[in-house]
């Protein structure tokens, strides 16, 4: 019976380990993000694949996303643009820009697709006003006044205050960390733990 009891709780505790590690490492990478001094810029940029990315002093809210992910080794670029090759009308660039095809400069910098890419392959998590449902390294999207789209990572770090976990983004002013997780309509909570992140499974 023990020995049936750790064969079931090993593989647990091997993906406790994994989580913890990339919590760790994503949260790390984004607070890192707030040394930049970053001009808020959108515009369409032509960039390199796989991992391109726009001039080092600009950026919008899901560059802090994606360069956070890329210090720790996981290029969003190359993933999301795969995987709207295969599965185009699963992700909203027809509907929300009439596109008719990827585009690997932008596609990923755009907030949906990155919604609709982390809850293929992440995990979507509850949207509730209970501050403890949001964990360190989760994603958490919103709809800004204007429908404009955002996106951010859930720090370790609490407000005195409020007790809120702290947001690392970019709303305009630069990468920054804030007590901003409920100022907003919530529109995904998602965890996203990198293939190379995954536990064994062979244990």
């Amino acid at each position: 019976m023990i020995t049936r009891i750790l064969a079931l709780t090993i593989p647990a505790l091997f993906q406790a380990a994994y989580c913890s590690t990339f919590q760790n490492d994503i949260v790390n990478a984004a607070m890192e993000r707030t040394n930049h001094t970053i001009k808020y810029d959108g515009a369409y940029i032509r960039i390199g694949y796989p991992n391109g990315d726009v001039p080092t002093n600009i950026g919008v809210c899901t560059d802090v996303v994606i360069r956070s992910y890329r210090a720790i080794g996981t290029d969003l670029q190359m993933l999301v643009h795969e995987d709207m090759l295969s599965n185009f009308d699963e992700y909203p660039s027809r509907r929300i820009w009439g596109l008719n095809r990827v585009d690997s400069n932008i596609d990923h910098r755009r907030v949906p697709n990155l919604q609709v890419f982390f809850s293929r392959h992440g995990e979507s998590l509850p949207i509730t006003r209970d501050k403890d449902n949001y964990g360190p390294g989760n994603i958490v999207t919103w709809m800004l006044p204007g429908n404009l789209p955002h996106i951010g990572i859930v720090s370790n770090r609490i407000a005195p205050e409020t007790k809120n976990p702290l947001i690392i983004h970019n709303i305009g002013a630069g990468p920054q960390i804030e007590d901003m997780l409920f100022h907003y309509k919530i529109t995904g909570h998602y965890k996203y733990l990198p293939p190379e992140y995954n536990a064994p499974t062979d244990h």
